[in-house]
């Protein structure tokens, strides 16, 4: 490029080519030129070219950016400058806070006081024009950011809220009443949603990291705790929590809920106070745990309890329990502590009941065992979609521990073993009830032989105008064979129970 063409690129100017111009570099920084000041509304950032002018399209390109202008300064909207500012009261926080979030010596409640008082004189100190509501929002935004669980906190607190689904920071899902809506609580980057899932792993000894991208957790209250990290979850950490009621439900709370009967509540009292061996069997989401809690509430207080579990859900409410929870392998992969070393160590702790949390896998060997050799009244849940399944499923289990037993065997063990399954479900309505109360009579054949005492009612429908089933779970009038053993323990049960007609 000539000298004269550079200097009239510099002015802003098109020079037509001439034949003897030799074409531009690729590389040549004049090869684009700023586009000139007349650019037409609607057409900022290219060259105009008039339409009785010469042909230079191959000219057109996007005007560059003149450094030597100053930029002209952003003004920072409202929503930038609280986040600003929450930035650097959150940091100050911090630093007042400093090593007393780790002392032992002070108490949650102790810690959070000092923390809120802090708290509102670095606000005050900031001098920010704030409404009162904007401050009340930024000190319990900061509070559940160093204190809490950060946007999760709120969801937390809230008792209509049964479950929180994270898919990435930009979406939380939760569930209320049995329904499933998006939350408009966000995470500002995917750096705090990781965050808040290592300071939920690492408060019950869990680790989570590229090595070991999954893990289980539980909060303190209880609640059910799953998160995965990237490179597995591909759009962002996942992160699931299911909640418990800080007050564990009652079977009064389930009856009022129209979860259970009132005859079916005095069948499992009566099959708990009479040492029988319980399954609760459902889908996930059916409230397992839940009825399993419920259930372990009939065990009388003087009787001797080990609960063992992935993770410690069971709030049992006796004074006499031991809770024994697995452990994961270490970085090195040593020092596991599956459910199956769990369950053979608490048969020499001279337990009168145990409870386990979920069967899974090979454990359901040993808790077969340990329910034909004298540990009667054991409870346990596990997943299947009918009382039939469970028998399947429990098979299908206990081949999982490595033992080479014929078909036979397994079914006879189970036939002696378990008594009970009660069958939950999640209805289409959002709710959650006992279908069935299935006894396990026997073996016939090769077929375990079941029989319904309670049955949901199908045939009455759905209501139009609330959506909910209208059935309830009644009784078949079919007298179960277990009912003999209450007399052994002086359990008086009414006749009435088993009439099809109450409900």
């Amino acid at each position: 490029m000539k000298l004269a063409e550079r200097l009239a690129a510099a002015r802003g100017e098109i020079i037509p080519p001439t034949s003897d111009a030799p074409a531009a570099a690729p590389g040549d920084d004049f090869a684009q030129p700023p586009a000139p000041e007349s650019v037409p509304a609607g057409a900022e950032g290219f060259s105009h070219i008039a339409d009785d002018g010469p042909d230079l399209s191959a000219l057109v390109l996007p005007a560059r950016e003149a450094p030597a202008e100053p930029a002209p300064r952003v003004q920072v909207g409202k929503f930038d400058a609280l986040a600003g500012l929450k930035h650097r009261v959150k940091q100050e926080l911090l630093d007042r806070i400093g090593s007393r979030q780790s002392d032992s010596s002070l108490t949650d409640v102790q810690l959070k006081d000092f923390a809120t008082k802090e708290l509102t004189r670095i606000v005050a100190e900031e001098q920010v024009p704030m409404s009162s509501e904007e401050r009340i929002r930024l000190i319990r935004s900061v509070s559940d950011d160093v204190l809490g669980y950060g946007p999760l906190q709120e969801l937390l607190d809230d008792d209509s809220v049964t479950e929180i689904m994270v898919n990435g920071p930009n979406q939380i899902f939760v569930e209320q009443k049995g329904k499933v809506f998006l939350s408009e609580a966000t995470f500002a980057t995917e750096q705090d949603l990781r965050h808040v899932i290592e300071k939920i792993v690492t408060q019950v000894g869990r680790r989570i990291d590229e090595s070991s991208p999954l893990v289980d957790a539980r909060l303190p209250d209880g609640s059910r705790v799953n998160a995965v990290i990237p490179p597995l979850a591909v759009k962002g950490s996942s992160l699931t929590i299911r909640k418990f009621a800080k007050d564990p439900l009652t079977i009064e709370d389930l009856i009022r809920f129209g979860s259970v009967s009132p005859q079916m509540a005095d069948l499992l009292r009566a099959c708990v106070e009479a040492h029988l061996n319980i399954l609760v069997a459902g889908g996930t989401g059916t409230g397992k745990t839940t009825m399993l809690n419920v259930i372990s509430s009939f065990i009388p207080h003087g009787e001797r309890i080990v609960t063992i579990e992935d993770a410690v859900e069971l709030q049992l409410q006796q004074e006499h329990v031991v809770q024994l929870e697995s452990r994961p392998a270490n970085i090195e992969g040593k020092g596991e502590i599956s459910i199956r070393d769990l369950l053979k160590n608490s048969l020499r702790m001279r337990p009168d009941r145990i409870v386990v949390g979920e069967c899974r896998g090979g454990e359901a060997l040993d808790m077969l065992q340990a329910m034909n050799t004298g540990h009667d009244g054991s409870l346990s849940t596990i997943h299947a979609n009918s009382p039939r399944d469970t028998i399947s499923r429990l098979e299908t289990l206990v081949m999982m521990a490595g033992m080479d037993l014929p078909q036979r065997a397994i079914r006879e063990q189970i036939a002696s073993a378990i008594h009970v399954v009660v069958q939950l479900s999640r209805l289409r309505d959002g709710t959650r009830r006992v279908t069935h109360i299935t006894e396990i009579q026997g073996m016939e054949g090769e077929t375990v032989t079941l029989q319904d005492a309670f049955l949901f009612d199908w045939d009455a429908g759905v209501d139009p105008r609330t959506g909910r089933f209208r059935g309830t779970t009644r009784s078949t009038g079919v007298r179960p064979r277990f009912v003999d053993k209450f007399e052994d323990y002086g359990i008086k049960l009414h006749p009435s129970v088993f009439d099809p007609g109450r409900h």
